[in-house]
């Protein structure tokens, strides 16, 4: 890259910074913002520092959010009794886009993984207890993806949330299992949503 101007360079090694981008992808970025019109590269670089600065976790479900509490938790039609609990805020999306789900949210912000030093203090878990000693929840579904990190979780929140008297219930393997949610289309979301169970 060293015929590149130094700048150009930079940008290419930023992109290639993010998830997912290779080196190609990252110099077909490049050249795409080098390319467009002055005001594409300056809305891009105002809607980061934009998102950087403003968003924040919401203090009540964990999910990412501009206000505080997110507008799932401070919507008055939501079923209030039911808490879907997700790995990441986007699986929140995930949920969502089926529009067959009412209830609250309570982002973990990753799973249990020992093999890279996550444990129990280093997810927000005890937000969650707060959450169900001071609201009536009848149920929470465990959503976490079916990996053997999701399920571990799922098994560590079921024993701890069960001797409180709320019903658990664990996401359907209509799932294919190493699935993200994120990934997984509406419908197999939905059904199971409607096929979970009670956890033993």
């Amino acid at each position: 890259m060293k015929h590149f101007a130094g700048s150009v360079t930079r940008l290419i090694e930023e992109f290639a910074k993010l998830p997912g981008i290779g080196p190609k992808s990252a110099q077909r970025l490049a050249f795409y913002i080098l390319n467009s019109p002055p005001q594409v590269a300056h809305d891009l670089a105002n809607a980061l520092v934009e998102v950087r600065d403003k968003v924040k976790y919401c203090s009540e479900c964990g999910n990412l959010t501009d206000t505080d509490p997110c507008s799932i938790c401070s919507d008055p039609n939501r079923d209030r009794s039911l808490i879907c609990v997700v790995e990441h805020s986007r699986d929140v999306l995930a949920v969502e886009k089926t529009q067959n789900y009412k209830g609250l949210y309570h982002v973990l912000n990753g799973v249990l993984d020992p093999m890279e030093g996550v444990g129990t203090e280093d997810l927000n878990i005890r937000s969650l207890l707060k959450r169900l000693e001071k609201q009536q929840v009848k149920e929470i579904i465990i959503a976490t993806n079916p990996t053997v990190e999701g399920d571990t979780t799922a098994m560590y929140l079921s024993r701890l949330i069960k001797p409180l008297g709320v019903k658990i219930s664990r996401l359907a393997h209509g799932l294919p299992v190493g699935a993200a949610l994120e990934y997984t289309d509406e419908y197999t979301l939905m059904k199971a949503l409607q096929g979970r169970r009670e956890m033993d």
